[in-house]
């Protein structure tokens, strides 16, 4: 099996992490989410290390869940279905309390859980032809891992629109509800990403980690260990309905689902 998560450390202390599925989109399943553990861990430790970036492989920067993954799981034993939704929370547990700065570079679509990975991140640049959105009630699923850093990101409303609707929503519209904190041309990703690196370098880096820590200790308080335990359990439970079967089968055969009256 290919690596489904790549890393690299300049020599300046930047780490890149890819998401390195480009064949369906860099969609998440198991063993993506278990690398993307075990590097996000590994860099933790690097010496040295001095900011995170995530970027995706391919035409888009992440597509959220693997549909067709998860189909197979909701066939599975309820076990496997647990482990994984504890998985996605451990993952994007760790990405945002990552000790060195984390920036998000996003490039074409950026979908469901993709949409997490942005929000835990500390920074994040779009391209100004990127799309958004919060697909997963399209499915029948609801998006209960990246539910608090979402909410801190757009806030409570933009949050209930765009999981009540799962509408596209284009880069300008995901920089003005604050998903995205600024926009470069499609082909200046790099060099707006170089440019935020730079100034974090410009910063002493133990003074950048205590900042991020004391944010998180004053301002952050839907997010304990008692909350995302609780929401992988509902992530588990809420894939076992006949809405979700329904919902991953009308994907799959390219129809709408039963639901929609149109």
């Amino acid at each position: 099996m290919a690596d489904r998560v790549l890393s690299e450390i300049d020599q300046r202390g930047i780490a890149t992490v890819w998401l390195n599925r480009p064949e369906v989109n860099n969609a998440y399943d198991g063993p993506l989410i278990d690398q993307l553990i075990a590097t996000v861990e590994r860099l933790a430790r690097e010496p040295g290390l001095r900011v995170l970036m995530i970027r995706g492989k391919g035409r888009h920067f992440q597509a959220g869940a693997d549909l067709a993954f998860l189909r197979k799981l909701i066939e599975s034993p309820p076990e496997a279905n647990r482990s994984f939704s504890a998985a996605t929370v451990t993952a994007m547990q760790a990405l945002q309390a990552f000790p060195r700065p984390v920036v998000a570079l996003v490039h074409g679509g950026c979908f469901g859980g993709g949409i997490g990975l942005v929000t835990a991140a500390d920074i994040a640049i779009a391209a100004q032809d990127a799309t958004f959105a919060l697909t997963e009630t399209l499915w029948g699923i609801v998006a209960a891992p990246i539910m608090p850093q979402l909410i801190h990101a757009i806030g409570l409303r933009h949050t209930r629109r765009l999981g009540i609707t799962g509408e596209r929503i284009d880069a300008a519209t995901a920089l003005r509800i604050g998903l995205v904190h600024e926009l470069c041309a499609p082909d200046a990703l790099e060099t707006a990403g170089a440019k935020v690196a730079d100034q974090i370098l410009r910063a002493a880096p133990d003074a950048v980690r205590r900042h991020k820590q004391l944010s998180f200790e004053i301002g952050d308080r839907i997010s304990s260990d008692e909350v995302y335990s609780g929401l992988a359990e509902l992530a588990a439970s809420g894939r076992l309905t006949d809405e979700v079967r329904e919902g991953l089968a009308a994907f799959a055969e390219k129809r709408k689902p039963h639901w929609y009256p149109g």
